[in-house]
């Protein structure tokens, strides 16, 4: 049986449209060239897979067929699309997948560095949570990964290789008003306010915050989202201090010790996958601003505040 990705690929497009010319149109080709391919390929499978001469209704063998060619063009496609990108240019591609707090903070100066250097290269980004991040690194849908460690229910497989870039104070993100800032610096004061849940929240190791999760009707992963909820009124919640590096007039944020509490931020590759030279290029970079905007950021934001 010779069954070509050009059969399975006219057969799907005739599944999925209904008729020859809509799945003709579809992949650019004549209804009579689609023809011919289609009954090329009932010829291989050696029975129908169209229940009737319309070609809008498959076979019970019709619809086996078209799950199986389904996943075996997603896996061409996903092949083809690999071989291109890393024959596309000597420049390359960099595929980064990052946690929004860090695609605010840390991604805008690291690619301003290293545009600098390397111009030419591609830089690809998605804006996701650390599950997510994990997720396209172990699927080869990202290069680099950048999400944060410690939340329980992210933990880190043994394909992928971790490396700190800094470690970051947590702390009560609250609206300037907020009754949370008018009593003791303690993580209790999470219950003066609906608590808008996040997967930072996991990381409070305080009975409060734990009540407050649970009993929490409100979740957000987004960063602009969670900042965007603060200022509207409806809740508090649990961020980065670097997040509001800058200080806002509408937005508060307080930083309990009781205890402490950090997120560290990962630099992600995977094990069997090494860093390209572009993508080894752009680690270089995180690095080298890690360095540098933690010395100056610790500086500035020595304390609770």
């Amino acid at each position: 049986m010779l069954l070509k990705p050009d059969m399975m690929r006219s057969f799907r497009a005739v599944a999925r449209e209904g008729t020859l010319a809509a799945a003709a149109a579809t992949l650019g080709r004549t209804p009579s060239a689609i023809s011919m391919t289609l009954s090329q390929f009932e010829t291989e499978v050696g029975a129908p897979l169209f229940a009737g001469e319309r070609k809008n209704r498959l076979t019970p063998l019709g619809l086996r067929v078209l799950e199986e060619c389904e996943r075996a063009l997603d896996a061409i496609d996903r092949s083809t699309e690999a071989i291109t990108r890393h024959a596309r240019s000597t420049a390359g591609t960099v595929r980064i997948a990052a946690v929004p707090s860090a695609a605010m903070t840390v991604l805008p100066s690291a690619i301003a560095g290293f545009r600098g250097s390397r111009p030419d290269v591609r830089l690809e980004i998605a804006d996701v949570d650390s599950a997510a991040v994990l997720r396209r690194l172990r699927f080869d849908e990202a290069d680099i990964g950048i999400a944060s460690a410690g939340a329980p229910d992210q933990p880190l497989r043994t394909e992928l290789v971790a490396e700190t870039l800094f470690a970051d104070r947590l702390g009560i993100v609250c609206r300037a008003d907020s009754p949370i800032l008018t009593g003791a610096l303690s993580w209790s004061r999470l219950a003066d306010e609906p608590l808008i849940v996040n997967p930072l929240c996991d990381l409070i190791d305080h009975p409060t915050a734990r009540t407050m999760i649970r009993g929490s009707t409100l979740t957000a992963r987004n960063t602009m989202t969670l900042l965007s909820f603060v200022r509207s009124g409806l809740g508090a919640t649990v961020l980065p201090r670097r997040v509001l590096a800058d200080r806002s007039r509408e937005i508060s944020f307080v930083a309990p010790s009781d205890p402490a509490a950090e997120r560290s931020l990962l630099v992600l590759t995977h094990r069997d996958r090494p860093p390209s030279p572009a993508s080894a290029a752009f680690i270089d970079a995180l690095r080298a601003l890690s360095e540098d905007e933690d010395r100056a950021f610790r500086r500035k934001f020595a304390g609770p505040y």
